[in-house]
């Protein structure tokens, strides 16, 4: 399970990034205590004026607000399961959405490579760099939570993770990983569905980036 999360992230940071990391000092999402009482995001606020007319009106962007029914629970039991996917869901959101960042950066990288063969090149370097990087990191998470960093990445960046193997390593790989993940119960072609399945954690999700949990 461990291993194709890792390959998933080691197919999509630039050398130059990691270089980068190599001088500062941060604390990985996985790292960081979860305050099941205060709010994983902070909430955005954004100032700023318009001009309307002749006169300059001043205006304040916020976070949105979702507002939902208070959860009912018929036992403990399902108490306990969704204090565990709000705790899971603060754990990997955030690195959820640091794929999502490395994505965008990695193409704009890879387009200023003059040819095929030096994007090769540069993605072997990279896999190599980014296993060394994240195997100690992806080890921190349960296997649940790598399950539902599986379909977080499918929320953040609208593909799925065998899409971005294959596009990133190619076909062959991307097969050899989802036959790999499927040992241990897991697709890498899960698709995430707010509206299904994952209502209740689309539900979570929200609230947990509008900083209301």
């Amino acid at each position: 399970m461990k291993s194709f999360l890792i390959i998933i992230l080691a197919c999509l940071l630039p050398t130059s990034l990691w270089a980068q990391d190599d001088t500062r000092t941060r604390v990985n999402p996985e790292d960081m205590e979860v305050d099941m009482d205060n709010p994983t995001f902070v909430p955005m606020v954004k100032v700023g004026k318009v001009l309307v007319g002749k006169d300059s009106i001043q205006y304040m962007e916020m976070n949105d607000v979702w507002v939902y029914p208070e959860p009912t629970f018929k036992n403990a039991r399902q108490r306990a399961a969704y204090n565990r996917l709000v705790y899971n869901v603060k754990k990997v959101l955030p690195i959820a959405k640091e794929v999502n960042k490395i994505i965008i950066e990695t193409g704009d990288y890879l387009n200023t490579l003059p040819n095929k063969k030096a994007r090769d090149e540069h993605m072997k370097r990279v896999e190599a760099d980014i296993k060394k990087e994240y195997t100690p990191r992806m080890k921190k998470l349960s296997y649940s939570q790598g399950k539902l960093l599986i379909k977080l990445v499918y929320r953040e960046c609208n593909s799925s993770s065998y899409q971005l193997i294959q596009a990133f390593l190619g076909p062959v790989k991307a097969g050899f990983y989802q036959a790999f993940a499927w040992v241990f119960g897991a697709s890498l072609n899960k698709k995430y569905e707010p509206e299904g399945v994952d209502r209740l954690t689309e539900r979570v999700v929200r609230q947990v980036e509008s900083g209301q949990l």
